[in-house]
């Protein structure tokens, strides 16, 4: 039997563990998908276990997406350039790490019907998630991508550092710019998709953080997607209306079904997993 699992702390309130097992399930396969509940001062141990224990691959969460790169053999392109690694892969006894969350991403968009190529896009945030966004846009054809950054003094780093980066690449038509979040009234004009890539809808405050967008600035055939998934509709994607909007579940079930794909070799059985997901929430 093999076995496959996500390393995070805290991680039982992932949802990876009921859309794994549901996929091993679908396809037949005798395996078993499990929580790993890592503290990040025990990471580099983890890792060595998973290589001495035999784990086929892994999923990787929050707090250990950048760190765990220093562990493992080799890591893909586009996960240095986003900072995050979120999937592992095992060939022997050598570990590969990528990031399944920008390509996740793009066929959620794709999947809703959202036009990508020559898109002029905001991505609200400068995380993890927004790095991963911005290079899965860029590689899907953006025309434009902005980036706005809470704190605003990062913000040019950021759009420098990704422009760089994409450069270095095939995708050096995307224009990458930056701006804090006092100056997105002009990006907001001219966006045709809004991605929303922070925490800030999660709690208390999203309303309040909502508020202080400006929505109408944004035009009524724009898509508007937020990241997170709990709860579906979030207080931007109600604000949002009339608008199309895209919630957070599509591009967690896409960066799964691709991680699966990876370890398996076998096509994801979205269906299956979607419902789990569903089911889960």
């Amino acid at each position: 039997m093999k076995v496959y699992g996500i390393l995070g702390w805290p991680v039982a309130h992932s949802r990876s563990p009921a859309m794994q097992e549901a996929a091993l399930q679908a396809v037949g396969l005798d395996a078993r998908y499990v929580r790993f509940p890592v503290r990040p001062e025990a990471l580099g141990d983890a890792i060595r276990g998973l290589r001495a224990l035999g784990v086929a691959g892994a999923n990787v969460t929050i707090p250990h997406k950048e760190a765990v790169m220093a562990w493992l053999d080799e890591v893909d392109a586009d996960a240095r350039l986003i900072g995050a690694v979120n999937t592992i892969t095992r060939d022997g006894d050598r570990l590969f790490g990528t990031n399944t969350d920008a390509p996740g991403l793009v066929q959620s968009l794709v999947e809703a019907g959202v036009e990508l190529r020559g898109a002029d896009v905001v991505v609200l945030g400068a995380g993890g998630a927004a790095r991963a966004a911005v290079v899965g846009l860029a590689r899907a054809g953006a025309s434009r991508v902005t980036v706005a950054a809470r704190r605003p003094e990062r913000a040019p780093a950021l759009a420098a550092e990704l422009t760089a980066g994409l450069a270095a690449g095939d995708d050096g038509a995307t224009t990458v710019a930056a701006v804090g979040f006092d100056g997105l009234s002009a990006p907001f004009a001219h966006a045709t998709l809004l991605i929303q890539a922070t925490s800030a809808t999660l709690g208390a405050d999203a309303d309040a953080f909502v508020a202080a967008l400006p929505l109408a600035a944004l035009a009524e055939d724009a898509a508007v997607v937020d990241l997170v998934y709990t709860p579906r509709v979030t207080a931007l994607l109600r604000a949002a209306a009339p608008r199309r909007r895209v919630d957070g579940l599509g591009m967690l079930l896409h960066q799964g079904a691709l991680a699966f794909e990876r370890w398996t070799g076998q096509p994801a059985p979205l269906d299956a997993m979607r419902r789990a997901l569903e089911a889960s929430l």
